[in-house]
């Protein structure tokens, strides 16, 4: 299994070069930043793994763009994932020019994770309905692969519609950097297999779930899309169960602290990992 890690960076933390050189001393395969643009100070949607306030460090994160891009300046080998980027709050024809510039610029080392949100507050202070937002997520993901993959590319949809453009760059990685949906709910999977991408399921209390979950996704796929776990149980026992059910990468949570704080708990990551 490959091994990654994540860590919500923020004005208050090592900085995203730091930790890419700690993360490719160590020889991780991966680095994945999240995305929050903001966090509604009154909100009524729960996090799916917080009860309460958020953690203080929520509402302070880079943008993840951005901070991929000191993270690729920083490193040669490391890949560099959206962990995940909330595609509903971007205009698809600027985000498409941001994803192919920064896998360009990286020389092909990005892994597009996307996602509908589950902040509905969040979505809502971007113009998004909630009950939209996996469906105009669809449309996005294909607007822009029309835009990868065309000289001359247009879409035409319910809530995305443009005649043809030009726009280059072109990411490095052909067509399109690997695509990895974030979601959990239960047409993820379907999902995942319309758009043509890989699965990148969330945190599930339940691994039989998530087991049959992973072999129905690969079967389904004829083995040609890949699964990645984002922040499973560090557990030997779980992560080998996963890893035989078919899940290709794991990455782990570092705390967001400075870099002593982050190389002491990827210690303890790596003492388990290499155990698989």
């Amino acid at each position: 299994m490959k091994i990654g890690v994540t860590a919500l960076l923020t004005d208050e933390t090592a900085t995203p070069a730091e930790v890419a050189r700690l993360a490719e001393t160590y020889g991780l395969e991966s680095l994945w930043l999240p995305e929050h643009t903001h966090i509604p100070a009154r909100r009524r949607s729960r996090h799916p793994q917080f009860r309460g306030e958020l953690p203080r460090e929520y509402a302070r994160t880079l943008d993840v763009f951005v901070a991929l891009m000191e993270a690729a300046s920083a490193s040669s080998r490391l890949l560099l994932g959206t962990g995940i980027c909330i595609v509903p709050e971007r205009d698809p024809i600027l985000l498409a020019k941001t994803v192919a510039t920064l896998d360009f610029l990286s020389s092909g080392r990005l892994l597009f994770g996307v996602g509908a949100g589950w902040n509905l507050e969040e979505l809502e202070n971007h113009g998004v309905d909630p009950a939209d937002r996996f469906r105009i997520l669809d449309e996005r993901i294909e607007a822009m692969k029309a835009i990868w993959s065309h000289e001359a590319a247009s879409f035409h949809g319910k809530h995305v519609s443009f005649e043809e453009i030009w726009s280059w760059p072109k990411p490095t990685q052909r067509p399109h950097p690997p695509i990895l949906l974030g979601s959990n709910g239960p047409l993820a999977i379907d999902r995942a297999v319309r758009l043509g991408a890989h699965w990148l399921p969330g945190y599930h209390r339940d691994d039989d779930v998530l087991v049959q979950r992973i072999r129905e996704f690969r079967e389904k796929t004829q083995g040609r899309f890949g699964v990645t776990l984002s922040t499973p149980p560090l557990e030997v026992s779980r992560l080998a169960r996963l890893a035989d059910a078919g899940a290709e990468r794991a990455f782990f949570m570092l705390p967001s602290t400075c870099l002593e704080g982050m190389q002491q708990r990827l210690e303890e990551i790596l003492g388990v990992t290499s155990r698989l």
